[in-house]
């Protein structure tokens, strides 16, 4: 079955949706973008897309930041993902990207006066990181970058060569992921999630003014810490050196879903094995972002009206 996108206003083949190299988003990253997980639930032969009102209205504040328009609700944004997935059909996870871009053939570096339009395009989207051994992280040479920049909490297109140059440095020195501090030196996030750390039985992570991405998988690991295991989070500043004193550690993010951390710069983190509060948090995580919890499923938004083919 050849895959669909949502391109110029429609559903059209995956092949037919182009941009032109003039694109201004193209030349100088002026768009911002979502990730939206879609969780397969084999039982039920269903796709759930995981708290996608909270991605749009993400997507919408970026938006504001890049003065960027598009013409859709936040309801409508919800219904025109839920149609292109289930006209793609996939029996297995996948990745949402919605980008609302400046679309005019132009050059020059500006924000103002240009065209802006709007894509949605869905792919097959297995593991990011090992979830279930945990990972290798390296503190990078690369600092995150500051509000007074360009802002962190936007998913900013361009913003993210700052996280590349991070991710390949990781990569390339023998790591699996990336962990970037702020200009000052106090942990901010990996190079596409953010971070917690378990120290005393609670939960710390860096707050919001330390150039952090407000996660969703972010607050949803903080909400279920609290509501179903009693366990506090505390949003702080964190030194690197409390990377190799912590008890547990792992990074969430949409793509990296529940991820634990096993060894940061070549210092087992706790025993080096995967964390007992880490595992019961990523156990309730994927029965919440499957739809097997029946008590979050205002979360979760089922995208087949009828079971697919296999």
């Amino acid at each position: 079955m050849e895959p669909y996108a949502f391109f110029s206003k429609k559903l059209v083949p995956l092949s037919e949706a182009k941009i032109g190299i003039m694109t201004h988003a193209f030349n100088y990253g002026t768009a911002c973008f979502e990730g939206i997980r879609g969780n397969w639930n084999t039982d039920e032969e269903q796709i759930y897309l995981f708290r996608t009102k909270d991605h749009y209205q993400r997507l919408l504040n970026n938006c504001r930041i890049l003065k960027i328009s598009i013409p859709y609700t936040i309801d409508e944004l919800c219904q025109l993902t839920v149609e292109l997935v289930e006209k793609n059909g996939y029996r297995e996870d996948i990745y949402v990207r919605p980008i609302a871009y400046k679309s005019s053939h132009v050059v020059g570096v500006r924000l103002h006066d240009l065209e802006d339009d709007f894509l949605i395009f869905v792919t097959p989207f297995g593991d990011y990181l090992d979830v279930t051994k945990g990972i290798r992280c390296g503190v990078s040479s690369w600092r995150r970058i500051d509000d007074t920049m360009i802002p962190p909490r936007a998913k900013i297109t361009g913003l993210y060569v700052n996280s590349a140059l991070a991710k390949t440095e990781a990569m390339e020195n023998g790591f699996d992921e990336a962990i970037m501090l702020t200009h000052d030196g106090h942990v901010s996030e990996g190079s596409g999630e953010n971070i917690f750390l378990v120290m005393g039985g609670k939960l710390v992570t860096p707050p919001s003014s330390d150039n952090i991405l407000m996660g969703i998988t972010r607050d949803t690991v903080i909400k279920l810490a609290s509501w179903e295991l009693g366990i506090e989070t505390i949003e702080r500043q964190i030194d690197r050196s409390e990377l190799y004193t912590a008890e547990e550690c792992f990074l969430t993010g949409t793509a990296a879903h529940v991820t634990p951390v096993r060894e940061i710069d070549h210092r087992k983190v706790g025993n080096g094995e995967v964390g007992g509060i880490t595992k019961k948090l990523q156990d309730l995580y994927f029965d919440v972002v499957r739809g097997r919890s029946k008590k979050y499923l205002d979360w979760c938004t089922p995208a087949y009206t009828k079971r697919v083919k296999a």
